[in-house]
């Protein structure tokens, strides 16, 4: 009972809740009572005491999923009051994200003040999971310092994840108290503790010199189960330690055998030469060393001292000039990704051309149109994006990925673009592009590319594609390579260049000239068979060679 009214007494937010004080004060005491039943009629004021995430440990312990997500409750068990961590998807309590990132896992945990920590009421803010392939994060920058007030909606802090930089907001009030870890902190564990927060202003000097428990205690543990082993092996070896005192009497070392016989004059040169005689063996009688032996032992010292003479001088060559580049976050999820790509899916390649003389016809064409309008101009990599969309929708078991269950055939097309930037390689999004114009797609695609430039992606700009185009042939004039599939994904066409070719003609002339595009579809085996990736790329080449038909 004196537990329950401290922690109504002691919290903020149900001082102010005058409403609950009144009606359900005797409720919630009866909870926390160890003997007392709650005599309550109506289900929904039990749930409401739940959901302030208060719960008897004598009844249950651990959590209760609710249909918006998960809320973490407290034990209390007696007069020891302990915490569990929580994973808050519930917008009423802790920290969330813009409601375009309300699958993000948000890691809290609250704390209450006692008698033996003397710590006041306090919420530990743990490194948010923003992405499905986020294992941690870097704190960019934070935009409130220790002290400040925090109001919902406000930003606390910029966040890197592997794939964006992404605003980390609040959505309750109090105080920013402690700081566990600072801007440019690196590779932060998911879940790990990064700043605390209190309700009352007064309390933020109260945690100056906090640090997470959670953490302490759990390398506590891996200390304590790491130094408490060696003993036992001690106790163990101490009976056989203690026997061997009876048994080594007796057979002490005699300096008689640590003796070696040598003649006098060969003790004479050994001295004169720095020659232990015992790395030598006597020839003498006994296996006395002689003379010679020490003249044969200088003799073949001196044969190995010539022989490893230029070995050891190769063996040392002159130190490369070199610069450390620090992975970036990006650089890393890439990486891994792409060897996992290469390392699990079963790569192979079609290679087509295709004519694009009709395409650059048309092309010039629509920006006439746009110029005059005051619209941005249309690329062949726009063209490209539309011919791959309205392809995949002729074929669609190319928009598909692959499950050890099933094969997940995807009712829209997004395709992914690829964008190179100073940061590393970024994928943004074309949703529907099979059903967008091509002005519309022109737009988005150099919106997506600056944002890459800058850096500030959001999830919603990268995730969700079905099929990747990615294009080296104009800006870079390469004119034919293989791309590597982007996991979920089963294809990704890789774009060249086009270069002019001399063609046979039927025309009165036996020859003309004709610009041809190389293109490589990369494709999984294990969803796209081969006459599958060849229908493909054949309808592909008819929307290219043929662009009207991408405008019916």
């Amino acid at each position: 009972m004196a537990y329950a009214s401290h922690i109504i007494n002691h919290s903020k937010k149900l001082r102010n809740a005058p409403k609950f004080l009144w009606h359900e004060h005797a409720i919630l005491v009866r909870w926390f009572s160890k003997d007392a039943q709650p005599s309550i009629g109506k289900r929904d004021d039990i749930w409401k005491i739940r959901r302030r995430c208060y719960w008897s440990s004598e009844r249950e312990t651990a959590s209760r999923s609710a249909t918006n997500g998960t809320i973490a409750m407290f034990g209390i068990q007696k007069r020891n009051m302990s915490m569990m961590p929580m994973e808050v998807r519930n917008p009423t309590v802790g920290l969330a994200f813009n409601q375009r990132f309300s699958r993000s896992q948000v890691y809290l945990r609250r704390g209450f003040s006692s008698d033996s920590s003397g710590l006041p009421p306090h919420q530990e803010i743990g490194m948010p999971s923003l992405s499905p392939t986020m294992t941690e994060g870097n704190i960019a920058r934070w935009l409130k310092k220790e002290g400040d007030k925090i109001s919902p909606g406000e930003v606390l802090c910029e966040v890197e994840t592997d794939k964006a930089t992404v605003e980390m907001e609040c959505m309750e009030e109090g105080y920013l108290a402690k700081i566990i870890h600072g801007d440019g902190s690196k590779e932060i564990k998911v879940g790990e503790v990064i700043a605390i927060t209190v309700e009352d202003e007064e309390d933020i000097a109260k945690l100056k010199d906090y640090k997470p428990s959670a953490s302490d205690a759990g390398d506590a543990a891996v200390k304590g189960s790491s130094t408490s082993s060696p003993p036992k092996e001690e106790v163990a070896e101490q009976p056989v330690s203690s026997s061997e005192p009876k048994t080594s009497k007796p057979t002490a070392a005699p300096p008689v055998e640590d003796r070696i016989f040598s003649s006098p004059l060969a003790r004479k040169l050994a001295e004169e030469h720095n020659v232990p005689l015992s790395s030598i063996k006597g020839t003498g009688p006994d296996g006395h060393v002689l003379k010679a032996d020490i003249e044969d032992y200088l003799a073949s010292r001196g044969k190995e001292a010539l022989a490893t003479a230029p070995k050891a001088r190769a063996a040392t060559p002159a130190a490369l000039d070199y610069t450390d580049i620090p992975h970036s976050q990006i650089r890393k999820i890439t990486a891994s990704r792409l060897l996992l790509s290469k390392q699990t899916i079963p790569h192979y390649y079609l290679t087509v051309d295709a004519c694009v003389d009709k395409l650059v016809d048309l092309r010039g064409q629509l920006n006439s149109l746009q110029e005059a309008s005051g619209g941005k101009r249309i690329s062949i990599n726009d063209l490209v994006i539309k011919a791959a969309a309205l392809a995949l929708r002729k074929v669609p078991q190319c928009n598909s990925s692959w499950t050890d269950e099933y094969i997940r055939q995807y009712h829209g097309v997004n395709i992914n673009v690829a964008v190179q930037t100073d940061n590393g390689l970024f994928v943004p999004v074309i949703r529907d592009a099979d059903k967008k114009g091509l002005s519309r797609i022109a737009d988005e695609v150099k919106q997506l590319a600056q944002k890459a430039k800058e850096n500030s992606l959001k999830p919603d700009d990268y995730e969700g594609g079905t099929f990747t185009v990615s294009n080296l042939g104009g800006p870079f004039g390469i004119k034919q390579f293989s791309a590597i599939i982007n996991p979920p994904q089963s294809g990704i066409l890789a774009v060249g260049s086009a270069e002019k070719r001399v063609v046979p003609s039927s025309g009165p002339e036996q020859f003309k000239f004709a610009s041809f595009m190389s293109v490589t579809l990369s494709c999984d085996h294990r969803v796209i068979d081969g006459a599958i990736g060849a229908q493909w790329l054949k309808a592909f080449k008819a929307y290219v060679e043929n662009p009207e038909s991408m405008l019916l």
